[in-house]
């Protein structure tokens, strides 16, 4: 594996292992872009959606990835979570981010994209959010890094790494868009 990277992580983040460097994080995306396609017999009624913060630019590659081996398009948006959680009065309070579905999504198949997958409590805020923006007639999951240590009964349809992971543990993604460099982390402290 490459170094550890450091750029894009908190001062109490302690780095124990790198999972996936640059390689192995395009190859995931672009194993995940072609299962998609497979499951959904094609393009048709597509839609990708990332979860905002790093959820967003994965669904992006995930759409480009689409749409250089099968042409056509796949819109692709971005999806901020923040109101649905379940913990809002919980955290710390942080900036809302823009929601940009760039199409209707009744009845079509929505892919939601996330970078790790844990208690499934992101998802299932992904989940309300979207079905307040319409009526898909299908919602699949990907994510790049499945962890384990669910607390709601939410699994995903693609997975790029499953990771078991102690539940002290912290599983780090950085993503080129925002932190300078693509990898998964496995450390302690926070994120």
């Amino acid at each position: 594996m490459a170094r550890a990277p450091s750029s894009g992580l908190g001062q109490d983040f302690v780095v124990k292992a790198q999972v996936m460097d640059a390689s192995d994080v395009r190859r995931a995306l672009v194993r995940i872009a072609h299962e998609i396609v497979e499951r959904n017999k094609g393009i048709d009624d597509l839609v990708i959606v990332g979860i905002r913060t790093r959820g967003a630019p994965l669904a992006e590659r995930v759409a480009s990835a689409i749409v250089s081996f099968e042409g056509g398009d796949v819109p692709s948006g971005a999806l901020d979570v923040s109101l649905y959680r379940d913990d809002v009065a919980l955290r710390s309070p942080r900036n809302l981010e823009t929601t940009t579905i760039p199409t209707d999504i009744d009845g079509r198949v929505v892919v939601v994209v996330d970078d790790v997958l844990y208690t499934g409590r992101t998802i299932r805020a992904a989940f309300d959010a979207l079905l307040d923006l319409g009526r898909p007639r299908a919602i699949r999951l990907a994510v790049l890094v499945d962890r384990g240590h669910r607390e709601l009964p939410i699994r995903a349809d693609f997975v790029g790494k499953n990771l078991p992971t102690a539940a002290e543990e912290v599983v780090r993604v950085l993503v080129e868009e925002i932190d300078g460099e693509d990898a998964v982390l496995i450390g302690e402290g926070k994120p």
